[in-house]
C-alpha cells in the first residue's frame, strides 16, 4: 500500500512538473505575443468624422498623357487674385492659384491650436461630417452639414514662455512668470502671436514675437529682426489628407529662432508626409509669405529650413522659382523624392532574395556580406525596428527563423515605404475613409501626381520606376566579391515589382487584425515578379513619358540652384537611419554638373548630439548681407571666409574645415579628414553603376558583347563569357551603359541657363562656369573601353 501510494504521488508529480511547463510555455508565449502586440505601431482606428463621399467624377481615373508642358523654372505664374490680408474670422482661398484643381477624397486634418472643426461648405455628403457643438462646447452626434476642403477661419493666440518651466502656455493663464528676452536691442517679454487659418485647403500658421501695443487684429512688427524663417517638414506622403497643425510645429520648434527675433511661417502644404506636389508647395508658400508680408511687411530675406521632404521642397522651390527662397538650410537632404525610388524600390527585393529564397546560402546570414549589393549601410547586432515583428512570426512561419544577424538600412530605414508609394490598394489610414471611397481610391505617389505621370488605359498612374538591364551586385562581381554563380542567380531572381492592377493587399501591417499573424510578409513578395535561371523573372520598363513628365514639371533636381546653401545633417549611419549622408553629395554632383562649380552650396555634418542650425543661420545672414551690399559680385563671390565645408564633434568643435575635407572616392580624390571621421556609403544601383547623382531612372542598354569588349566585367570577364547563354536569357534586351546618362530625359536644356536671380531684393547675375558640354567628355569611341563614371555623363576628374 505504501508502495503504491509513492508510485501514485511519484506519477502525479511528474505530471505536475509536465502540466506546469507546457503551462508555463503558454503562458510565456501569450505574454511573448502580447508584449510583442503592445510594442508593434497601430493603425489609426476609425475617426468620428471619416471622408463619406467625394465629388461626382472625382474618382473615375481617366487615362491621361503625361505632362508635356514647360518646366516651371522656363513658365510664368498667374497673378495672384485673392485680396490678402485673410481677416480674422475669415478663410483663405480654396482653390490654388496654378497647381491644379483640388483633388479628392481629402481628408481634414486637426486645428490641434483652436481645437475647431472645420467649417460646413456643403449639404451633399462630400467630404468629412460636422457635429452641432452641446451647451459646453463639446461635440454631439448630431451632423449639421459637411466640409470637402477643410476651411477653417483665421484666428490669433497668444502664448509665453515661462520663467517656471521654461515651457509655453496661453498668455491667459500668465501668472508674473513671462520670460523676458533681449532683441533688437531692447528687453521684451518673450510672447508669441500665432496665427493659424488655411491657404489652398492646408492650415498654415505664422510665428511672431508680439510687437509693442499690438492687438490680434493688428499685428506689430517692433520686435521683428526683419527675418523670416519658412519652415519645411518631411515624411513620406502620397496626398489626400491636409495634416495637422499643432502649436509645436512652429513655436516648440523654432523656439530659438522666436527668440532671437526671427518670424516664423509653415503651412501643412509644406510638409511631405501630406504630399509631394512641388507645385502644390510652391503655390503654398508663395501665398502664405502674401499673408505674412500684408502683416508684417516685406522680410529682408527668406530663408528656409526643414529636414528630409522639407529639404527636397527646399532644393526644387530654389530651382523652378528663384526669388521665393533667398537661401536654404536643407537638413537631411535628399535632392528630391523621385530619384530616390530608383535605389529604394531594389531593396526589398533584394532582402527577399538574401533572406528567404538563397538562404541556404550560408554567407548572406552575414549582412556584411550583402552590404557590396545593397550599398547602403549594414551593421551587425543590430536590433532593427521589426525584430519583436520576426521573432513573434517566426513561430507559425520558417522563414523568420535564422535570419541575418543585424541588418542594413533596407530593413530599418525604408521597409515599409515601397507599398506606400506604389501599392494602389495599400494605405496606412484607410479606416479614416468610407470603405466605398477608400475602395476606389488609388493610394500611390503616381497616382496623387497623374498631372505629371499619366495615366494609361488601365486607369491607373504611370511609374518612373524602371530596372530593366540593372545589373545588381556588378561591382561586387568585378572585384571578386561575388561570384558568377550567385551573381546569375540574384539577377535571374529578382525581377521588380508586379503592375497596379496585379497587386494584391499588404500583408506587412497586421497590428489591428489578429493577435498571431501566420500569414504575415515583412518584404511584399507577393506583389514582386521573381524567378530563377531556368526562367528568369520580367523586369520593370517604365513609362518614357511619365519620367520626362516628371522632369518637365520640375519633380527632380537638376542642379541648377544660385542661392546660399547650408546643406546640414547629423551623421547616422551608424543608426541605418534613411537620411544617409550619400545624399548631400548626390546634390552636390548634380549642381556641379549643372552649373560648372557648386560654391553656393556648403556640407555640414555634426554628431548627432550637437545641432549647429544657429551656426547656419549666423552664416546665411552675413552671407546675404554681403550680397545686398555687393550684388554684382554674385552668390560664391560674397562668400563669407568662415563659410566653408565643415564637420562638427559632439560637443560642437569643428573637426575639419576648408574646401576639401569632403574629398573621397566619389569624386576621385584621397579622403579628406570629414571624409575620414564621417564615410559616406552606397547605393544599389551605384553597386550596379550607375553614378553617384543617382537620377538615372532609365539607362540607355548596350549588347552584352559590348559591355563585354568594353571589360565592364574586370577580373570577371571570362566568367561572364563562360556563362553567356545564362546572361541572355537574364538580360534579353541588354545591360545598361550609365555613360550615356538617363535616356528619359528630355533632351537640350529645360529653361535658359542665364539671367539674373533676385536674392534678398537684388538682381544678382547668374554664375554659370562651364555648361554640361563643357564639363562632359567628348562621347567614347565604339572600341573604347569606358572608364567607371561619377556622374551621368563621363567626366574628367577636378586636378
Amino acid at each position: 500500500m505504501a508502495l503504491s501510494a509513492r508510485r501514485f504521488f511519484a506519477r502525479f508529480g511528474v505530471r505536475r512538473i509536465v502540466t506546469s511547463v507546457v503551462a508555463a510555455f503558454f503562458l510565456l508565449l501569450g505574454l511573448g505575443g502580447w508584449f510583442a502586440y503592445e510594442n508593434l505601431p497601430r493603425l489609426p482606428g476609425v475617426p468620428k468624422a471619416p471622408v463619406v463621399g467625394v465629388p461626382q467624377g472625382a474618382l473615375d481615373h481617366l487615362p491621361q498623357a503625361a505632362y508635356l508642358g514647360e518646366h516651371p523654372r522656363k513658365s510664368g505664374r498667374p497673378a495672384e487674385y485673392f485680396p490678402f490680408p485673410i481677416a480674422l474670422g475669415e478663410s483663405g482661398p480654396v482653390e490654388t492659384l496654378f497647381s491644379g484643381p483640388s483633388t479628392y477624397p481629402f481628408l481634414c486634418g486637426q486645428n490641434k491650436v483652436t481645437h475647431l472643426q472645420p467649417l460646413v461648405d456643403n449639404h451633399a455628403g462630400e467630404g468629412v461630417p460636422i457635429f452641432s457643438l452641446d451647451e459646453e462646447g463639446q461635440k454631439t452626434d448630431e451632423v449639421i452639414g459637411y466640409s470637402r476642403d477643410c476651411s477653417h477661419a483665421t484666428s490669433v493666440s497668444y502664448f509665453y514662455r515661462s520663467t517656471v518651466d521654461g515651457l509655453f502656455h496661453r498668455l491667459e493663464k500668465a501668472n508674473n512668470d513671462i520670460d523676458k528676452l533681449t532683441v533688437n536691442g531692447r528687453t521684451t517679454d518673450f510672447v508669441v502671436r500665432l496665427e493659424t487659418g488655411t491657404i489652398n485647403r492646408f492650415h498654415y500658421a505664422i510665428a511672431v514675437l508680439r510687437g509693442e501695443g499690438e492687438t490680434a487684429e493688428k499685428p506689430n512688427g517692433s520686435n521683428w529682426n526683419k527675418r523670416l524663417v519658412y519652415q519645411f517638414r518631411g515624411g513620406v506622403g502620397v496626398g489626400r489628407r491636409q495634416g495637422n497643425m499643432g502649436r509645436n510645429a512652429i513655436v516648440e520648434r523654432r523656439e530659438d529662432q522666436l527668440a532671437r527675433g526671427y518670424a516664423i511661417v509653415y503651412s501643412t502644404a509644406n510638409q511631405t508626409s501630406n504630399h509631394y506636389n512641388i507645385w502644390l508647395a510652391e503655390d503654398t508658400a508663395r501665398r502664405l509669405k502674401k499673408q505674412f508680408i500684408s502683416l508684417y511687411g516685406e522680410p529682408l530675406y527668406t530663408v528656409g529650413i526643414g529636414g528630409s521632404g522639407g529639404a527636397i521642397q527646399q532644393y526644387l522651390i530654389a530651382q523652378n522659382a528663384p526669388g521665393v527662397l533667398d537661401a536654404a538650410i536643407p537638413l537631411y537632404s535628399y535632392p528630391d523624392m523621385v530619384s530616390q525610388t530608383i535605389y529604394v524600390f531594389d531593396c526589398e527585393p533584394l532582402e527577399y532574395y538574401f533572406d528567404v529564397i538563397a538562404a541556404a546560402n550560408s554567407r548572406w546570414k552575414s549582412v556584411a556580406e550583402r552590404e557590396p549589393i545593397i550599398g547602403l549601410a549594414t551593421k551587425a547586432d543590430f536590433e532593427h525596428r521589426f525584430k519583436v515583428l520576426e521573432d513573434t512570426v517566426a513561430i507559425f512561419d520558417p522563414r523568420y527563423r535564422g535570419v541575418a544577424n543585424g541588418t542594413s538600412e533596407c530593413v530599418q530605414g525604408w521597409r515599409g515605404l515601397v507599398p506606400l508609394v506604389n501599392n494602389p490598394n495599400f494605405i496606412h489610414f484607410k479606416a479614416s475613409y468610407a470603405d466605398e471611397v477608400a475602395d476606389k481610391t488609388h493610394w500611390t505617389h503616381w497616382e496623387d501626381l497623374r498631372d505629371f505621370y499619366g495615366a494609361g488605359n488601365d486607369g491607373y498612374a504611370n511609374s518612373a520606376w524602371d530596372n530593366q538591364g540593372v545589373q545588381y551586385g556588378l561591382e561586387a562581381l568585378k572585384r571578386g566579391k561575388l561570384s558568377i554563380e550567385e551573381f546569375l542567380h540574384l539577377n535571374a531572381t529578382i525581377g521588380g515589382w508586379k503592375a497596379p492592377l496585379e497587386q494584391g493587399g499588404e500583408k506587412l501591417w497586421f497590428m489591428n487584425g489578429d493577435l498571431f499573424p501566420v500569414d504575415l510578409s515583412v518584404w511584399s513578395e507577393h506583389n514582386m515578379n521573381l524567378g530563377g535561371l531556368d526562367n528568369p523573372a520580367p523586369r520593370n520598363v517604365a513609362s518614357i513619358d511619365a519620367i520626362e513628365g516628371i522632369y518637365r514639371s520640375g519633380h527632380v533636381f537638376l542642379g541648377d540652384v544660385e542661392i546660399p546653401i547650408v546643406d546640414l545633417r547629423h551623421y547616422l549611419e551608424g543608426e541605418l537611419d534613411m537620411h544617409h549622408s550619400l545624399a548631400s553629395f548626390s546634390s552636390r554632383e548634380r549642381i556641379r554638373l549643372a552649373r560648372g562649380h557648386a560654391d553656393n552650396q556648403l556640407i555640414w555634418m555634426s554628431h548627432k548630439k550637437y545641432d549647429p542650425v544657429d551656426e547656419a543661420l549666423d552664416i546665411i545672414d552675413h552671407w546675404i548681407q554681403k550680397i545686398a551690399e555687393n550684388p554684382e559680385r554674385g552668390v560664391a563671390g560674397n562668400k563669407p571666409v568662415e563659410a566653408t565645408d565643415r564637420c562638427f564633434d559632439k560637443n560642437g568643435n569643428v573637426l575639419a574645415a576648408g574646401p576639401d575635407v569632403w574629398d573621397g572616392a566619389w569624386n576621385y580624390k584621397a579622403s579628406g579628414a570629414c571624409m575620414q571621421l564621417y564615410p559616406i556609403y552606397s547605393t544599389s544601383r551605384m553597386m550596379a553603376g550607375a553614378p553617384i547623382t543617382g537620377d538615372v531612372f532609365k539607362c540607355a542598354l548596350q549588347p552584352l558583347e559590348r559591355a563585354i569588349a568594353k571589360e565592364v566585367y574586370g577580373q570577371a570577364t571570362s566568367d561572364v563569357v563562360e556563362r553567356i547563354d545564362d546572361m541572355r536569357r537574364i538580360f534579353p534586351d541588354g545591360v545598361c551603359n550609365y555613360n550615356l546618362g538617363d535616356i528619359a530625359r528630355p533632351n537640350g536644356p529645360l529653361f535658359p541657363q542665364d539671367g539674373d536671380v533676385m536674392i534678398a531684393g537684388q538682381s544678382v547675375e547668374s554664375d554659370y562656369r562651364l555648361l554640361p558640354d563643357q564639363i562632359a567628355q567628348e562621347p567614347e569611341p565604339e572600341d573604347e573601353v569606358a572608364p567607371t563614371p561619377v556622374s551621368v555623363e563621363s567626366v574628367v576628374p577636378e586636378e
